[in-house]
């Protein structure tokens, strides 16, 4: 029986007991929670301590709100987001702009890597320390501010940004900076933040992908001819980012101590070390090509390669404590660094296809005005709008010491499969110019890319379907880890009454949903609680509605079907669903509320919201069909969605609203794509796309006179520029709208067009990378 399962079981078993004997405590314990008590413990598996420390790692925040039927609105809203200082302001204006303008993403993808100068700017500017503090020589910026740099370096080029994103992340130095020795970090951080070692971390293998915690690659524990003790490592690791151009290594791998040279157990667990990647016996410097996406990632090899135990992170006490720092790593880091490479790219997107879907012209109309196009307009702009809320919104709650783990999860899987239908929606507006690559093709290499980012950092198909219910279940229900904590207590005593206490509020708990959950399906909501008065109170009735549905169903399954759960990975992924889309349409209403209520977003968060509360709620409809239980299932329906499921998507006339912000130049066009690099430069294509945009725009009520001319028969049936030469002639338009309508027209035809190569050219343009480059060393330092 798993660990959940006791709890569940404990659960099943209790209600009835409860029922009868609820209100005499010392009788409860003795005829119900004290035999469960008994029987639990004698059937509890043994929780292995990599296990512990995933379900520990982070905090919990709004996911146990969703999951208490009743959110406590207050503690969204009272997130504040923090201002950008001036230095942080000064930065993202200063060196990240100029690194943006330095960069050209089809010389990246043409040579395969960042030119010689960008790398140069990199190690300059300051960018790799973010996160390191100020007294070991780095920038220590908030945790939006970090956002936001990884956002417009990403809305520039994504090799740029991942490689800013990794010495931030989940790697050397946040490990060092929260688990380091004061000689660690006096030794690595200031190499680190001015770049004169180059990271990377080695955690997966051939044979531990998702089952990381299932390393293959050992470390044995020796003593040296000097008397001093040592490690032996050999692994094989692969994925690994800056790889080819690393300096030093963060290797994870199982520790051995033989011969008991630290006293103790002879498996120390997993443990994370500092490993020079130049030193003896390391294999490294080949390169994967991650669907030609040119940001440097390869394979790392070690045999037999020693390093001394002070190598470990935190010396001696971290031997054995790398699985809790890395998932406490993760905890934060995997709701900021992709998230927000993901919503700086879904920006630009949204504002390149914007332009282009009012310039482009088919049928005598700009194509965005085709409700064929307006629809993935909508989705675009919509999830643009969403992957920044919660981008944002994760970074502020970081930024206030929160580290939530479940929250995080959800926000990566669904920055990430949004970014994929926006970059599937965007090239399917662009169609013959999305698919011919060149330099003018500003979403074709961010379109390559989008599969990447669904892989790492916890493969979605995992984070879905084992990550968020599975350990939101345990760590954000109200009861359940007090439960687990209670049975587990080696104080007998006291477990019996914490676990009588957890039981008997649980079981209240329950009810109350059912009531609850009943009330708001009966009045589809109307009555939920709403922080707020004005358009978006119904909103955040709805999200209260599908809390209240979520956690009936959620702890009713629980109950019904026990440890079984955890292998009906189908359903906890359905369960995932309706978790994460209360999740994001709590981060658009939180958004728009921190944004000041802008009335030009207003279709935005109403677009948002109201498609977070239909998947939410279809989700649990899906759950219920699903429950093999079927007069159990039959009896949750009736509770939760006693007048149907109602909440619909989104309306045509909504999305219509949403698909005209991204065509007119305006305030909540900016708003919405504020952040992204926008180029200067009048030769670089997005420039040239903005410009024509503005022209067609000014162009416009020309047009119009136009049209109307011709449907009078005040100009004859002529085309192009032999119109407007009439129109002119007849005093149908004047020198300076002629001038408008010439001009836009010249601007539409330099910004629709697409790149063509000579075959040669081609040719040397889709070789593969080169396996082995020889290192540099401006960026790795002296020369090996």
């Amino acid at each position: 029986m798993s660990l959940l399962g006791v709890v569940l079981l404990v659960l099943g078993s209790a209600i009835a007991g409860f029922a009868l004997v609820g209100l005499v405590p010392p009788l409860r314990r003795a005829l119900v929670t004290r035999p469960l008590m008994r029987l639990l413990r004698s059937r509890m598996p043994t929780v292995s301590e990599t296990e512990r420390q995933a379900l520990e790692a982070g905090t919990v925040w709004w996911d146990a709100e969703l999951f208490s039927g009743r959110p406590r609105w207050d503690r969204l809203l009272g997130v504040a987001r923090p201002p950008l200082s001036a230095e942080e302001k000064a930065f993202l204006d200063g060196p990240v702009e100029e690194l943006c303008r330095a960069t050209d993403e089809w010389r990246i993808h043409r040579e395969q890597d960042l030119p010689e100068e960008v790398w140069d700017r990199l190690r300059s500017s300051g960018v790799f320390g973010l996160t390191i503090a100020r007294e070991d020589g780095g920038l220590a910026f908030s945790a939006t501010a970090r956002s936001e740099v990884i956002a417009k370096l990403a809305s520039r080029s994504v090799p740029l940004a991942v490689t800013a994103i990794l010495p931030n992340s989940l790697g050397p130095a946040e490990l060092l900076h929260r688990y380091g020795t004061p000689e660690q970090k006096k030794r690595w951080l200031p190499s680190l933040a001015r770049a004169e070692e180059i990271p990377c971390f080695a955690l997966t293998g051939p044979e531990a992908g998702s089952d990381a915690a299932s390393l293959p690659d050992t470390g044995a524990l020796e003593k040296a001819p000097d008397g001093s003790l040592r490690i032996r490592l050999n692994f094989e690791k692969r994925y690994c980012t800056l790889a080819p151009v690393a300096t030093v290594i963060g290797l994870a791998f199982r520790l051995r101590d033989p011969d008991r040279l630290l006293g103790g157990e002879v498996d120390r667990g997993i443990t994370v070390a500092l490993v020079p990647a130049d030193a003896p016996g390391v294999t490294i410097g080949e390169r994967h090509d991650p669907l030609g996406v040119a940001f440097q990632n390869g394979p790392i090899v070690g045999r037999d390669v020693v390093v001394p135990l002070d190598a470990v992170i935190g010396g001696r006490e971290g031997v054995g404590h790398g699985w809790r720092m890395l998932m406490e790593c993760l905890a934060a880091g995997r709701g900021l660094g992709l998230p927000s490479m993901g919503a700086g790219q879904a920006r630009a997107a949204a504002r390149v296809v914007g332009a282009y879907a009012r310039v482009r012209r088919q049928f005598g109309l700009p194509i965005g005005r085709f409700e064929g196009i307006e629809e993935p307009l909508a989705r675009i702009a919509g999830a643009a709008y969403l992957m920044d809320a919660t981008r944002s919104l994760v970074a502020a709650v970081a930024d206030g010491g929160e580290r939530p783990a479940v929250v995080s999860a959800i926000v990566k899987w669904h920055a990430t499969e949004l970014g994929r239908q926006v970059a599937n929606d965007a090239m399917d507006i662009l169609g013959g110019a999305g698919i011919c690559r060149g330099p003018r093709n500003l979403l074709s290499l961010g379109y390559q890319a989008a599969p990447i980012a669904i892989t790492v950092e916890g493969a979605n198909i995992l984070t879905r379907s084992l990550i968020i219910f599975g350990q939101g279940a345990v760590r954000a229900h109200p009861f359940v880890y007090r439960e687990l904590r209670a049975l587990a207590d080696p104080d007998r005593a006291r477990g019996l009454r914490d676990l009588d206490a957890a039981l008997a509020a649980h079981v209240r708990f329950s009810a109350r949903n059912a009531v609850r959950a009943l009330a708001h399906g009966l009045t589809r909501g109307v009555f939920a609680g709403s922080p707020v008065k004005g358009p978006t109170a119904g909103l955040f009735r709805g999200v209260a509605r599908a809390s209240a549905a979520f956690a009936l169903v959620a702890d009713a399954s629980l109950v019904l079907l026990g440890a079984s759960l955890k292998r009906r990975e189908t359903l906890s992924g359905r369960f995932a669903d309706a978790l994460g889309w209360m999740a994001l349409a709590s981060a658009a209403l939180w958004r728009f509320e921190a944004d000041g209520r802008p009335a030009a977003h207003l279709p935005l968060v109403r677009w948002a919201a109201t498609l977070g509360i239909h998947r939410a709620l279809h989700a649990l409809d899906a759950v219920l069909r699903e429950i093999p239980v079927r007069p159990a299932a039959w009896l949750l329906r009736a509770l939760a969605f006693p007048t149907g499921v109602g909440a619909p998507p989104p309306s045509d006339r909504l999305g219509s609203e949403v698909a005209r912000i991204l065509l007119e130049p305006g305030e909540a066009r900016d708003r919405l794509t504020a952040g992204v690099f926008v180029p200067d430069d009048p030769a670089d294509p997005g420039a040239v796309l903005e410009g024509a945009l503005r022209a067609a725009v000014a162009a416009e009520p020309a047009e119009a006179l136009l049209r109307a001319a011709r449907r009078e028969g005040r100009l004859p049936d002529l085309r192009g520029e032999e119109l407007v030469r009439e129109a002119v002639a007849r005093g149908v338009l004047s020198e300076p709208q002629a001038a408008a309508i010439r001009s836009a027209d010249a601007a539409r035809r330099e910004a629709i067009r697409v790149d063509s190569f000579p075959p040669e050219e081609l040719a040397e343009a889709t070789a593969p990378p080169p396996r082995r480059r020889p290192p540099r060393k401006s960026r790795r330092g002296a020369a090996r």
